[in-house]
């Protein structure tokens, strides 16, 4: 990891090159995603089946190979071990749970010369949900992009999830389960969100898009907002973590892992108060890698993009992560209500009342539109 001082005559230099990174759009990747979009909307499965068996090393036959029953996510769910089911429940009810307090309602009122003005609020038909399936795989991905849309009342979920060499994931599918996904289809990359977005014969054309994947996702995803709704293009995951040293080291640590594992170029940036704190932590992460099973990939991503920075105060460290405006921001320090507010971008907040520690994700806030109607209930939590 890069070592910056903010009391360092040549700190900004550091910080911009640091920060530096190459946004825009590849051109060969984007011929190449709009060559699979353009196949999937005029040959629909033959094409996605054609795709997949190229991409993800299968030997799909037919359409039914690629599809994923009911009983097929049961089963999964039946076979993971009796904790993980219980913590997968217990996400997706937290995760609802969060999301009911940002349902929108709708509203009218008559202004002065007697117009009725307002708003009518209704859900989504049908979304498709991403869910990376490649270099990792992330049950959490499926319980926080469908329990928003049960919340929302959108009548069906379809989920796409790459399985490369053919390998499924029970716990991704056990969280399919209880997420209570409407169908599920083992297909991945640009041609899946082209299935999603223009339909095929089998795969039904959704209203919206959401969730991550790589580069050929995102420029897929791009290419197809207008013909349907997509939440956002996501770029590199990134966390910055400001840490006053009341925090134990191995826990910050491994919070830095946590982004870090996702890919060679994910950004983790740690901003400390102490040196002495600083090293405390660097010892941890250099103890707990040994036990990562994505080490390599972890490695990469800090080696490449990691950093530390010793700044002189909070308020200094605030400031740079307002500069900064990361993914995911951290506050592992004492009163973090209090230095939440000097956040320049909107957050969610998740209070650990264990230690003096919040986490707050700076990404937009997305939406599958909420009717006023109580959401159905989950009899799988």
């Amino acid at each position: 990891m890069k070592k910056l001082n903010t009391q360092s005559p040549d700190f900004q230099t550091g910080l911009k090159a640091l920060l530096a990174f190459e946004t825009a759009q590849n051109p060969e990747t984007e011929r190449i995603v709009a060559d699979i979009c353009a196949d999937v909307q005029k040959h629909g499965d033959a094409a996605l089946i054609e795709y997949t068996n190229k991409f993800d090393q299968t030997n799909a036959k037919s359409i039914d190979d690629l599809i994923l029953t009911q009983a097929d996510l049961n089963a999964a769910f039946e076979r993971i071990p009796n904790d993980i089911q219980t913590a997968l429940q217990t996400a997706a009810r937290r995760v609802e749970s969060y999301h009911q307090r940002q349902k929108m309602e709708s509203w009218s009122y008559t202004d002065e010369d007697g117009t009725l003005l307002g708003q009518q609020i209704t859900p989504l038909d049908r979304v498709g949900i991403y869910v990376p399936g490649g270099k990792a795989a992330y049950p959490s991905s499926v319980i926080m992009n469908a329990m928003p849309a049960h919340v929302a009342g959108v009548k069906e979920i379809i989920m796409v999830v790459p399985t490369p060499k053919g390998e499924r994931n029970d716990i991704v599918l056990a969280a399919a389960y209880v997420a209570g996904v409407t169908k599920v289809f083992t297909v991945g990359g640009a041609q899946a969100v082209a299935a999603l977005a223009y339909g095929t014969e089998t795969i039904p054309q959704v209203d919206k898009i959401t969730g991550p994947g790589n580069a050929f996702v995102a420029a897929a995803k791009r290419r197809v907002f207008g013909v349907v709704g997509i939440d956002m293009v996501a770029g590199p995951s990134e966390i910055l973590v400001i840490a006053d040293g009341t925090t134990p080291a191995d826990w910050v640590a491994m919070d830095l892992f946590s982004q870090a594992e996702h890919d060679e170029i994910a950004q983790a940036i740690l901003i400390g108060t102490s040196q002495a704190y600083l090293d405390e932590v660097e010892a941890a992460m250099n103890r707990l890698i040994e036990t990562m099973p994505r080490r390599d990939i972890i490695e990469a991503s800090l080696g490449n993009r990691g950093a530390m920075i010793l700044a002189k105060d909070l308020d200094e460290a605030c400031e740079i992560a307002n500069y900064i405006s990361p993914e995911h921001l951290e506050l592992s320090v004492e009163n973090p209500q209090e230095w939440a507010k000097k956040s320049a971008t909107p957050v969610r907040f998740s209070w650990d009342a264990t230690p003096a520690k919040a986490s707050a994700t700076t990404a937009p806030v997305q939406t599958m539109c909420c009717p006023p109607a109580e959401p159905p209930a989950f009899p799988r939590l």
